[in-house]
């Protein structure tokens, strides 16, 4: 054990204070410092047992105050309470250490829990009581930024324990660094500690012994560089007879070292309020957050970030079920070898902080531990960014079910095909395959199954499945219908592009867009159109199959469709491509490039014969014709005239009622036959042959293309050079709108509400697969893009309903604020089952909730809870938990619902059901 230092009661010589003068200093000192904390100051690790003695002996006249508000006595021998303490003895949060290894830091215990083992000290409180009783050893650990925005403090106790391991020597030695010190920093660490040189060393991030990643940015923090505790280091040397490498001296200098002067750091959470707080506890000014002798009422702290993790684990650790289940002995459940599971160290540390949240006492939690295994085996959850509760529930529960799968051999099943047989025995069928695999707690509690049913829209084969879920995806669409915003352009010259906007079904298909927008726009019967998805001023694909989904198209696409004629002859698609020049600047001078820019256009040219440069000239100068300004016409100066192209004087009406007139009609000239005539200039006009070789179109204009007999399209570029802009208002061609565009919500969008069983029936409603999720016809052997419907069929004890909140597109995400109207009691899904067999009604009674506030990416999350035992709702925000009135569980902020099913003998008397949940009573059926 390290020799501790005994001194005087009042080592600093003058008059002893009395406690009620000791606790009014202490508590004046602890107020001062907290409102000045920042980044690099000191707290001290002071023992809790000393600390709880100081406390009785300060409030030895007050009754029922303690640290962390509890029963006074709770902890503490009550005869001592009186008495004042001896010097401080930090003994027991250290390791033994050997007095001759002087260059050997104080290492603390592994497993020391701050409220239970230790409190954390501003400088200035310790060194005050330091003078007062002496004693030590003194435990300094430095505060350090943290959070998304590196603006919040925290204190770390545990700095990073890094194992070193020197190639190819093979020595090791651990070292402990902050993980807010830098790459060259612990570059330079080692090298002092195995005595080599910096230019002949480099460290590699060797993690589960490989090579991940070389550690060679030296300005970069361990924080960034992810770096796990107790994780691998290589130190790799290149010149082992020069890098002056001693064993001997390595091991004597550092190895299982810890500098005095390199903080042991933890983090506290998102400010420094603790040990303010817990010193105003102590002088009888507690709240409601930690009183009360209830159990479950146990914070977490943030560790930076994490507060999407601590709202999960409430949830999960207020989930009756799973509290009783992992205060027992549930060890000989765990699967040591399932290989889909974490050899059981998910559920050993999940466990672990369970127990710890239902402990007694009020001192919240920083769950260190548990978010080390979490990012051991879930990476994307590591560091401290901010992350999708949800995301994080998902993984928790099929984790926890690997781990505690009671299955160890599973066995292979396949799945029989329900050939008319009885939807009911199907299931029965569908069901006992899956517990013969998969059976757990998390199995018993949150599983439940629904019914598949798959129609091919080609020859209307029926394929009905039973799947298993552990929770419900529910979208927050009100409607059933859609916006979309697509650009019409025509090919003959007739007309500007204009914006179309129309209303389609929300699950509809390429055919019902196709159809909107022809009679929005007019469409002749000798007419048809062309429908293309455009990306970066270039085709990304054309919509021609009219069985697409329209939710494969993103509200962030750009769409256009060109109108173009119905034709029996042969025909080539010419597709046009706009280029403009692009300057970039080398080292000596300045270069040009074509880069693409505007919206592509596309049109049809006659195939029955041959076609010459000079067809092309003429289709393009038809294409781009309404773009012509009218002062280009009367140039007089035009050179090399190559043909006259006559155009029809037509006017197109849009679907807002605005004409669109063609601007190059009026200045054009009439030939004789009476139709309008101008003269045409050539276009620098480019053809992509097959084998990618450019053919110059604006000379030679009667010489024949060569074309494969088997082409149906041809690529064309134009290049536009600033003499031809300004021929032209090129304008239209740019900015594509999106398909739809998101604005500020309005107030009647936000406070809106939508009924939680209408998000269900959203859910439940048929809709067509997207294109990644196509399923393999067998009637006409070949994958389809069919219609899903799903049906409720077996609802589990527990059921978890995320209300899907984030809206993802390529280039965006967004948060739909709607406030759904959820139900606290009485969710009533007897009439969403569609099993009918089940006789009970279907039950459900909210018991917990996490919320997320704020917007994508950088907004806070929150739970609220309800104790069984007292009927009583709590929000649970990290480390601060407080009471809440039922009526303000619901907001637009609800983000996960967790619902109990409720114990009822009610059976469904013929089938129907007087309580139901839903306003209209109705079925889906």
């Amino acid at each position: 054990m390290t020799e501790v230092g005994v001194a005087c009661n009042n080592s600093s010589g003058g008059a002893q204070l009395t406690p009620e003068e000791e606790r009014v200093l202490i508590r004046d000192i602890a107020i001062t410092s907290e409102s000045k904390s920042k980044e690099g100051d000191s707290f001290y690790l002071i023992t809790q047992r000393w600390w709880q003695h100081w406390i009785d002996y300060v409030n030895q006249d007050q009754t029922n105050v303690t640290n962390d508000g509890s029963s006074m006595l709770e902890n503490c021998d009550a005869v001592s309470s009186s008495k004042r303490p001896a010097s401080i003895d930090n003994s027991d949060l250290i390791y033994d250490v050997n007095s001759e290894e002087s260059n050997v830091g104080i290492e603390i215990h592994d497993t020391l829990l701050e409220g239970r083992d230790y409190v954390l000290l501003p400088q200035e409180v310790w060194n005050q009581l330091s003078s007062w009783y002496g004693g030590g050893p003194a435990l300094p650990r430095k505060v350090i930024s943290s959070g998304l925005s590196q603006t919040e403090f925290a204190v770390e106790v545990y700095p990073l324990r890094l194992q070193l391991l020197v190639m190819p020597k093979g020595d090791r030695c651990a070292v402990r660094i902050s993980k807010k010190e830098t790459i060259g920093e612990l570059h330079k660490r080692a090298c002092e500690i195995f005595y080599l040189n910096l230019e002949q060393v480099c460290i590699w991030d060797y993690y589960g012994h490989r090579k991940h990643a070389l550690m060679n940015d030296m300005d970069k923090t361990l924080d960034d560089a992810n770096l796990q505790m107790d994780q691998d280091i290589l130190v790799e040397v290149h010149d082992i007879a020069n890098g002056g490498l001693s064993a001997s001296k390595g091991a004597s200098r550092g190895c299982s070292a810890e500098p005095s002067q390199s903080p042991n750091l933890t983090s506290q959470g998102p400010n420094l309020t603790y040990q303010g707080r817990e010193l105003d506890n102590a002088y009888g000014t507690s709240t409601v957050t930690t009183r009360g002798s209830s159990g479950g009422l146990i914070g977490l702290q943030n560790l930076g970030n994490t507060c999407f993790m601590n709202s999960a684990i409430q949830c999960l650790v207020h989930t009756s079920e799973f509290a009783e289940y992992f205060r027992e002995d549930y060890h000989q459940e765990i699967n040591w070898k399932n290989p889909l599971g974490m050899v059981g160290e998910l559920a050993l540390a999940f466990g672990e902080l369970l127990r710890r949240l239902w402990a007694p006492g009020r001192t919240a939690i920083a769950p260190r531990q548990f978010k080390m295994k979490l990012a051991r085996f879930a990476p994307q959850f590591s560091g401290y960014n901010q992350h999708d509760s949800q995301e994080l529930l998902a993984f928790l529960l099929d984790g926890l079910h690997e781990d505690l799968n009671r299955v160890k051999h599973k066995p292979y099943k396949k799945s029989k095909d329900a050939d008319g047989r009885p939807d009911e025995e199907v299931a029965d069928e569908y069901w006992a395959s899956h517990i013969a695999r998969n059976d757990s707690i998390i199995v018993d509690v949150c599983q439940g199954q629904y019914k598949s049913t798959l129609v091919c829209p080609e020859c209307n084969k029926i394929s009905v499945t039973f799947d298993p879920f552990m929770y419900l995806s529910l979208p927050l669409q009100s409607t059933t219908t859609r916006s979309m915003t697509v650009t019409v352009f025509t090919c003959d010259g007739s007309a500007l592009p204009f914006a179309c906007t129309v209303t389609v079904p929300k699950q509809g298909r390429c055919r019902d867009l196709i159809n909107a927008l022809s009679c929005a726009c007019s469409l002749k019967n000798s007419e048809e159109l062309k429908l293309a998805e455009v990306r970066n001023h270039l085709f990304q694909r054309f919509l021609e199959d009219p069985l697409i989904s329209l939710s494969t198209i993103k509200d962030d696409d750009h769409l256009a469709a060109y109108k173009i004629a119905k034709s029996l002859k042969k025909t080539l698609l010419l597709r046009l491509i706009h280029r403009c020049q692009e300057q970039e600047t080398g080292d000596t001078k300045a270069a040009q490039k074509l880069k693409p820019f505007g919206t592509p256009l596309v049109s049809l040219i006659s195939h029955d014969d041959v076609i010459t440069r000079g067809d092309i000239q003429k289709v393009v100068h038809t294409m781009l014709s309404p773009l012509l300004r009218s002062e280009s016409l009367r140039q007089a100066d035009i050179p090399e005239p190559c043909s006259s192209l006559a155009a029809s004087d037509m006017c197109h009406n849009s679907s807002s009622d605005e004409a669109c007139t063609n601007p190059v009609s009026n200045s054009m000239n009439k030939d004789s036959s009476g139709s309008r005539a101008v003269t045409l200039f050539k276009l620098p006009l480019q053809l992509v042959e097959e084998s990618n070789a450019c053919i110059d179109l604006s000379v030679g204009e009667d010489k024949t293309i060569k074309l494969s007999s088997t082409s149906t399209s041809m690529l064309v570029y134009v290049d536009w050079s600033q003499e031809l802009l300004e021929k032209y208002d090129i304008h239209y061609l740019e900015n594509l709108p999106e398909v739809f565009k998101y604005g500020p919500v309005n107030k009647k969008a936000r406070t809106e509400p939508l009924s939680l069983y209408t998000c269900l029936e959203g859910f439940l409603r048929e809709e067509p697969l997207v294109p990644e999720d196509m399923w393999y016809c067998p009637k006409c052997k070949e994958r389809r893009q069919a219609s899903k419907k799903l049906d409720l069929w077996r609802l589990p004890e527990v059921l978890v309903i995320h209300l899907k909140r984030f809206s993802f597109s390529r280039s965006m995400k967004h948060k739909l604020e709607t406030f759904v109207n959820f139900p606290i009691r009485d969710f009533d899904l007897t009439n969403y089952i569609a099993n009918k067999n089940s006789t009970q009604r279907q039950l459900y009674e909210l018991y917990a909730l996490t919320n997320h506030y704020g917007g994508m990416g950088s907004g806070h999350y929150t739970a609220h809870i309800k104790l069984l035992d007292e009927n009583r709702w709590y929000n649970f925000d990290d480390a601060h938990i407080s009471p809440i009135n039922e009526e303000d569980v619901k907001s637009a902020a609800a983000y996960v619902l967790f619902y109990r099913r409720v114990k009822t003998g009610d059976a469904i008397s013929n089938g129907e059901n007087s309580g139901t949940g839903h306003k209209n009573g109705s079925s889906l059926k």
